[in-house]
């Protein structure tokens, strides 16, 4: 799929709304798969508040996102505009303290996210 203006567009507006948002299949209280059930346990430990968008809602934002950050899989975290990864990759900053250091740095873990 090759990403339309509109799409990106959206994309843009959505990644902007929140400085953590995460992509994902299912909702934050009813994730529908595990790599998207565990990216909201992390991040239910680190943030108070975040965005959550369900890609199943939607194909084009669904095929859309992994066209938009060059990464095939969902599920898939931004924090202040920035992509940081899925699910193996946000696990493995979250073992390492990375993750945290990152939602602290730009704000996200004073309860402004």
């Amino acid at each position: 799929m090759t990403l339309d203006d509109p799409t990106r567009k959206r994309l843009d507006e959505i990644i902007g709304s929140d400085r953590v948002v995460l992509f994902m299949k299912g909702t934050r209280h009813q994730p529908q798969c595990g790599f998207s059930a565990t990216l909201v346990q992390i991040l239910d430990t680190l943030v108070p508040e975040y965005t959550t968008v369900d890609v199943l809602a939607d194909p084009r934002v669904r095929e859309g996102i992994k066209e938009y950050s060059s990464w095939p899989t969902i599920p898939q975290l931004y924090v202040a505009g920035e992509f940081l990864g899925g699910c193996d990759i946000v696990r493995e900053m979250y073992s390492s303290g990375e993750l945290r250091k990152a939602l602290a740095a730009e704000g996200a873990a004073s309860g402004r996210a």
